[in-house]
């Protein structure tokens, strides 16, 4: 007897979105201990990436994408994804993304990051598997495992 392989849900919109917040408050909290550890003169609460110039700014860039390629690369899973049940998956496989294809989405954030994840937002909702461009270009979809 054989199985049907079944599609992926990928109708994870909603979870996406409040994913995307859970990370931004987990980056709000490392632009926190940053501000500390480094005693820059913010406020732990001013999270701000238009200053890339400065110290702290550097850091917490640094620490976003090795979090986005790290994580999203080798578990397919944010905090915000874990904590929303939804997790990251080569298109072709369903397996981890790997490394490559956490750069290639992480790297695409700098588009479909405009205008607070806008742009994101309207090619999701508009795409067939439910893809930001991020995921178009590293052939991962997000899925409910």
């Amino acid at each position: 007897m054989t199985y049907a392989a079944t599609k992926p849900d990928v109708r994870v919109t909603g979870r996406r979105i409040v994913a995307t917040f859970i990370d931004g408050i987990v980056f709000g909290l490392v632009n926190g201990a940053l501000a500390w550890f480094l005693d820059s003169g913010k406020a732990w609460w001013d999270f701000d990436l238009t200053e890339i110039s400065t110290r702290q700014n550097r850091w917490l860039f640094v620490i976003a994408a090795l979090y986005y390629i790290v994580l999203e690369g080798l578990t397919g899973r944010t905090v915000g994804k874990l904590i929303t049940g939804i997790r990251v998956v080569d298109a072709e496989t369903g397996g981890r993304p790997g490394l490559l294809s956490g750069f290639v989405r992480t790297l695409a954030r700098l588009i479909d990051g405009i205008a607070g994840y806008l742009v994101a937002l309207i090619i999701v909702v508009n795409s067939k598997s439910r893809r930001r461009l991020g995921d178009m270009a590293a052939k991962t979809l997000v899925i409910r495992p």
